[in-house]
């Protein structure tokens, strides 16, 4: 079952790389969509299109995790690859501005069909080890985190080798993860003796399954009611409407025309993508590691207070690309101070949404025959944070630039932290997790 595991996360990999590329190469596209004969793109309407992504996402995960748990995982994630092909090749076709926003939805369902079958997948095959559930959503996570920064990255070079042509490309990649998930991962479920007997117990006369119970509205509607799962919403939601704000609006800012009126700002636009791409790419190091490092110590702080230290280290970021976007006339030295700081905010910021994905894991333990449904929800808050960050982000960009688009991420960080301290008080309520007295883990 390991090998099993091991394809889903190169295929969420993929998946996500794919997902990423098309993002950027939008972007991309959308800068000189007036070279195809288009008119000029505003940075609202980059928002309005990247919304329209999660928004898809969010509408459609918990309708796709109840047919994982209906149908089995390994069958609904291959749903996602094939309608992320047909998504980019509409792309390439088109200059329509509500066409691209229609293959923006189709993308957010490819998302919203394979991420609730790969969590419930993953919870299910780790529910019986508590310690290969910690390495595992780490590694689920930097799957994500590193196939969309890679997609990112890869995006600029292949938009300027390529051209449009590259959503061609994508689509062959898209290819790649259906056969990853159509081949690499097996039909049965993986789990101890004792999941077998908990699942039964939940389904009746289905059995272990995971088929038998059908599409029963008020069950699901129960589930998501329960007050365990909505522990974490708030902040989760904040922190992922802080990324969303950021990847709708960050590249586009350095690579768009130069506003007047925003010369004081030394991010605003003027950037080539392979520029870009490189500092996309350091980031995206700095991320990996923070990453890494934040996973392996969920037995010794915990997890609201990873979240906790990550929003911090959001707005120490925050502050430093301010200084950085007004550092015309600062020395050297200073910038270099300012890029330091920046760095290592965002490598303390890594660590929010493991933490968090890890309690959600704990969550579907109280569910286990409808792990579909509450893995389902990682999309759900990542779609609506990522649809109000972009909203906010594009509007407070169209306002006031860089400077904008920072202060709405600040806005959203403050506001991560505000319920942390209520979710740190009812932690203790979430999933099987124990600490023994005197530990470490109880900081």
């Amino acid at each position: 079952m390991r090998r099993s595991l091991n394809a889903v996360l190169v295929g969420t990999f993929t998946l996500r790389f794919s997902t990423g590329l098309t993002g950027a190469l939008l972007v991309y596209y959308l800068a000189d969509l007036d070279a195809f004969g288009a008119a000029e793109v505003t940075a609202f309407q980059v928002g309005l299109l990247t919304a329209a992504f999660y928004l898809a996402e969010l509408v459609l995960s918990p309708i796709f995790g109840m047919l994982s748990d209906r149908l089995g995982s390994r069958r609904v994630m291959q749903f996602g690859p094939v309608v992320g092909a047909v998504a980019v090749v509409m792309t390439a076709l088109t200059t329509d501005l509500f066409l691209l926003g229609t293959t923006r939805w189709l993308e957010g369902a490819a998302a919203a069909a394979s991420i609730p079958s790969i969590l419930g997948y993953i919870a299910l095959a780790t529910s019986h080890d508590e310690a290969l559930r910690g390495r595992t959503v780490a590694r689920f996570e930097a799957a994500t985190l590193g196939g969309l920064g890679l997609g990112l990255v890869a995006a600029g070079g292949l938009w300027t080798l390529l051209d449009r042509n590259a959503f061609y490309l994508n689509a062959i990649l898209y290819g790649v993860s259906f056969l990853i998930y159509r081949y690499g991962v097996t039909e049965g479920r993986p789990g101890s003796a004792a999941d077998a007997h908990r699942e039964t117990q939940e389904l009746g006369a289905g059995g272990v399954t995971g088929v038998a119970h059908g599409f029963d509205l008020g069950r699901y509607r129960r589930v998501l009611a329960s007050p365990s799962v909505w522990l974490l919403a708030p902040t989760w939601i904040a922190i992922n409407g802080f990324i969303g704000a950021w990847t709708s609006q960050s590249i586009f800012q350095l690579v768009a025309e130069p506003r007047p009126g925003f010369e004081d700002q030394l991010l605003m636009g003027g950037f080539a993508p392979g520029q870009v791409s490189v500092g996309l790419g350091l980031a995206l190091v700095v991320f990996f590691a923070g990453l890494f490092y934040w996973g392996n110590r969920f037995r010794r702080y915990r997890r609201t207070t990873i979240m906790a230290i990550g929003a911090a280290g959001g707005l120490a970021m925050v502050a430093a690309v301010f200084g950085l976007n007004h550092a015309e006339t600062w020395t050297s030295i200073v910038r270099i101070g300012l890029g330091v700081v920046a760095v290592g905010g965002l490598f303390v910021l890594a660590g929010a949404t493991p933490a968090a994905l890890g309690m959600l894991a704990d969550i579907s333990e109280e569910h286990p025959a409808d792990r579909g449904v509450i893995m389902g929800l990682y999309s759900v808050f990542l779609a609506v944070g990522q649809v109000t960050g972009s909203l906010i982000g594009g509007g407070a960009a169209e306002w006031l630039g860089v400077d904008g688009l920072l202060l709405a991420s600040a806005a959203l960080l403050l506001i991560a932290l505000v319920p942390l301290r209520w979710l740190r008080g009812s932690e203790h309520l979430v999933g099987r997790r124990t600490v023994a007295p005197g530990t470490a883990a109880a900081r």
